[in-house]
């Protein structure tokens, strides 16, 4: 049976502090801690590489308040389907332009930006967002039917926030150009 082999490192001061913290949390052994620090690593290191951190942080802000839900692309697809075809329809959108509004309140106090906000709205699947210049987006769209509540929720937020966003619809696509945007 082979020996352990022993490996030397040396780490910078807030590394130790890491080090030490985690030791202490996990009550393992220093070599109990590197070894499976290493293993988590190998075996997870392409989430490493793919992680966008403020995409993170978005997720585990907006979920971990509870205003936010996870929700099948195909319900989504389903509920905006059942909504198109309701004779009603026109309630939901005045009440959905309400919930625009309030969201225009809260990221006006917060001081949010146009981009900020668009990568918000990316980060719950609505979209896929393309930066074409500093106020220009282009807006991809997963479905159709989707496009009349992303417009809608982008005309309410924006103008609540006194933006002056001009946007353009395509077959699949929305292009967003900001002449105005205050908290820039």
């Amino acid at each position: 049976m082979k020996l352990p082999e022993r490996v030397t490192i040396v780490l910078d001061e807030e590394t130790v502090e890491l080090f030490k913290e985690a030791k202490k949390e996990l009550r393992v052994s220093q070599s109990e801690l590197m070894r499976e620090a290493l293993k988590f690593y190998c075996k997870y290191k392409t989430l490493f590489v793919a992680i966008d951190e403020a995409l993170v942080r978005t997720y585990i802000e907006m979920l971990s308040s509870g205003e936010h839900i996870i929700v099948d692309i195909d319900h989504w697809l389903l509920f905006l389907n059942f909504i198109d075809s309701h004779q009603e329809k026109e309630k939901f959108w005045a009440l959905h332009r309400e919930v625009c509004q309030a969201h225009a309140e809260q990221f006006k106090y917060r001081q949010y930006h146009v981009e900020y906000i668009l990568k918000r709205l990316e980060a719950c699947n609505l979209f896929t967002l393309r930066k074409d210049s500093d106020d220009s987006f282009t807006l991809v769209l997963g479905s159709d039917i989707a496009r009349q509540f992303i417009k809608t929720e982008l005309e309410e937020i924006f103008e609540g926030m006194g933006f002056k966003v001009e946007i353009k619809e395509d077959l699949a696509k929305l292009r967003v150009r900001v002449s105005k945007d205050s908290n820039r």
